[in-house]
């Protein structure tokens, strides 16, 4: 009967989608039409490799959930697991209700980071009771400028729990609470640094829950070998967090809080979702790998038929594939699928079925028991505020600034074998914690001539290589006209941003045109190429140009919250954008490598702003770079609410929890000379004691940033090639 059951599914998931709002429709172009195959392919690559089908046992399993579930608090911003301080737990009031009472309380999941909250009980508690971590989606309730906190919007859930014999905690969220902090860092508030510093808001609510376990358990009303959780839509998730990272957890019934990569990333659910639903996927996992860490527990996955943020088919996906796992186990009859119908909203059919499963497995119920009512709503939101004012020591405001500890930077080494060790312990930690989402498998790079020509003695050359599929990028050479590869002195790679690519573009497409693809009526410098002329009839340089995914030819359009929600894609698949524009870097100093005849051309690297930050990494991880030259570097990868003078550089996963910047640039001195072009000194400490530290002095160089007229000095000198001598450079 299984196949009609899926093809039924199939058609219904198609019609739903169809009428999905997501994801927001983009112009046709080549680059989004390149972007949407990358996704697809990534997708598709973590379905197959990084789910449940390696699972073949119960003994694989059972050797694998423990490592799993250290991921999982890892990918959380939960390892190591913050000390357990003292919760201050304090009841600020309490409503009396027919046979049940709420208390009015709140407790601190760590100092200054209150959790405001309402536990329900029985009015008359005469041994310990199952108890219900009911956890809160996103309900706004404010009133006349105050909020009364999401716990306010699930009161009725509360409220039936006491009322049939439970004990049941409703904890606010840091957005939605009393006390607001934040979501949407990066769906709204371009607060890209998250992902630099390895932070989910959805850890943070990880941990208000495993607190809120551990407060439940100083109850004498509570019965801590019976601790049951649900939740809807955010929730839902939180549900997820603490029944995958907690034991405790007895029972499950996570509502409308999951759906796989296929719906997330390929469908565009991510689109309607903020921060909080999301871990930080370090090692790629699709979510059936975290919804199966409740096995063998009884887990009942409930969702609506007609969700357009967590779509049904997804679901089905997932149940089907934990399904087997719990059949591994032995305990089949321990997970349960509740489908309701209607759209994302809490309704009435999707609380009993969670009231059902609590009955059975934390009370020993009968499965034809009947409920005697459904949840209804009694208590208005202003009786259940647990502040009349708010704390003046909260962190919830600004809790993403702290809550995952920056690496603190080392004494610059003193020794060889002192920084040998230090570089060895960030390379490791760049290759598995901050780029794992590059290609496992390295494919030929391959690069093609696609055509070469010549202008007023200046030749261009266009060469097409493969970085990562479908990604195969343009490297265009530029000398002058009859210099052999042997008869350059060097060559200079100009890793381009959009503005870099905009002057490149100026500079030469109106001459060569058929190698350059521009958009028409793109401008025309023809003094910059005059200048670019007089640079290689004086001097056997040659200059090369390269744009990153996302920049030039390979652009992607449309809204900035269609540009957003790429980004976050990235995220889904355990990447950034940068984090692969790095690897693409490194594909093209493979591919220039590989064209005969520069096996050994000594090379340099130049590039401005976040591309000189992504070259830094890049250099990292290739041979043979003999210096590299950066402008209007950015200083730190870190940032701050409001706005920092110190603008964070480009987003690479998890790097701050190992180094920032400066400890990068130090130690790419240690391979190349490095040239930096700033005119904050004191932010460069690192890398200048380093070297002078190890003897290396000559490695790194501060110079004062180029002006219009320092650049036509310098275009004198053979010390310092510039593409873009001659022009002042762009903030």
């Amino acid at each position: 009967m299984r196949p009609p059951l899926l093809f039924c599914l199939g058609l219904l998931s198609s019609a739903l989608l169809a009428a999905s709002p997501y994801p927001e429709k983009t112009p046709d172009t080549p680059g989004n039409r390149l972007i949407e195959r990358y996704m697809a392919g990534q997708t598709r690559e973590i379905t197959a490799e990084n789910g449940l089908a390696q699972i073949e046992t119960a003994a694989d399993w059972e050797s694998k959930a423990p490592e799993y579930r250290r991921e999982l608090f890892e990918m959380l911003g939960l390892d190591p697991l913050p000390e357990k301080t003292p919760l201050q737990a304090n009841k600020t009031g309490e409503v009396k209700g027919d046979g049940f009472v709420v208390e009015k309380m709140h407790y601190q999941s760590m100092p200054g980071l209150y959790v405001t909250a309402n536990l329900y009980r029985p009015e008359k508690v005469e041994k310990p009771l199952p108890t219900i971590l009911y956890v809160c989606g996103h309900a706004n309730v404010v009133k006349n400028g105050v909020s009364y906190g999401n716990k306010t919007g699930y009161e009725h859930h509360g409220e039936w729990y006491a009322r049939h014999g439970y004990v049941c905690l409703i904890i606010d969220t840091v957005q939605l609470g009393e006390i607001r902090g934040e979501h949407h860092g990066t769906y709204s508030k371009g607060r890209w640094w998250w992902f630099s510093r390895g932070y989910t808001p959805a850890g943070l609510e990880a941990w208000s829950c495993i607190r809120a376990l551990d407060y439940l358990e100083t109850r004498p009303e509570v019965d801590k070998t019976r601790f049951g959780v649900t939740g809807r839509s955010g929730g839902g998730a939180y549900s997820w967090w603490i029944t995958a990272l907690d034991e405790r957890i007895k029972a499950s019934a996570p509502t409308a809080g999951v759906t796989d990569m296929q719906n997330q990333v390929i469908d565009g659910c991510v689109e309607g979702h903020c921060d909080c639903m999301f871990f930080v996927n370090t090692y790629r996992w699709n979510f059936e790998r975290m919804v199966a860490l409740a096995a063998p527990r009884p887990l009942l996955i409930v969702n609506t038929d007609k969700d357009s943020i967590f779509p049904i088919d997804g679901v089905f996906r997932i149940y089907q594939n934990v399904r087997r796992i719990y059949s591994l186990l032995g305990k089949e009859g321990n997970l349960g699928l509740q489908v309701a119908e209607g759209p994302h909203k809490d309704l009435q059919p999707l609380n009993i079925g969670a009231f059902h499963w609590f009955e059975r497995h934390l009370k020993g119920a009968d499965p034809m028991a009947v409920l005697d009512e459904g949840a209804k709503k009694h208590i208005e939101p202003e009786a259940l505020r647990v502040f009349t004012e708010l704390p003046k020591d909260e962190r919830n405001t600004k809790i993403d600034e702290t809550f995952v500890p920056m690496a603190k930077a080392p004494a610059p080494a003193t020794s060889g074998d002192e920084w040998a060790k230090q570089n060895e312990a960030w390379m490791q930690s760049l290759k598995e914690k901050v780029f794992g989402g590059w290609p496992a498998e390295i494919a030929s790079v391959n690069p093609q001539k696609e055509g070469s020509a010549e202008v007023d003695g200046v030749r261009v050359t266009a060469y097409d290589f493969e970085s990562q599929s479908p990604y195969r990028l343009r490297l265009y050479l530029v000398h002058r006209d009859g210099l052999r590869p042997q008869d350059l002195e060097l060559v200079a790679l100009n890793v381009l941003d959009k503005d870099g690519w905009d002057e490149f573009c100026a500079a030469y497409h109106s001459r060569f045109g058929k190698l350059i693809e521009v958009f028409p009526g793109s401008p025309k410098d023809d003094a910059a190429f005059e200048q670019e002329k007089k640079m290689f009839t004086n001097f056997r340089w040659g200059m090369a140009y390269i744009c990153p995914r996302g920049v030039g030819p390979t652009e992607w359009t449309g809204s900035e919250k269609a540009q957003t929600q790429r980004l976050r894609r990235f995220y889904l698949l355990g990447q950034t954008l940068d984090g692969m524009r790095v690897w693409d870097i490194r594909r093209t100093l493979q591919a220039f490598r590989a064209i005969p005849g520069f096996e050994e051309t000594p090379l340099w690297i130049q590039a401005h702003r976040d591309m000189a930050v992504d070259a830094v990494y890049a250099s990292l991880f290739e041979e043979k770079i003999k210096r590299l030259d950066l402008h209007d570097m950015p200083l730190t990868h870190n940032g701050t609410v409001g706005g920092d003078p110190k603008a964070p550089g480009p987003a690479l996963l998890n790097v701050l929890k190992y180094l920032d910047i400066p400890q990068a640039v130090a130690m790419a001195a240690m391979r190349s000379r490095v040239v930096l072009y700033s005119a904050d000194k004191p932010a460069w400490e690192y890398p200048t004691t380093l070297t002078k530290n190890l003897g290396k002095e000559t490695q790194f160089q501060i110079r004062t940033p180029v002006t219009a007229e320092d650049g036509k000095e310098e275009v004198k000198s053979k010390d310092t090639p510039k593409k873009d001598a001659g022009k002042k450079n762009k903030p």
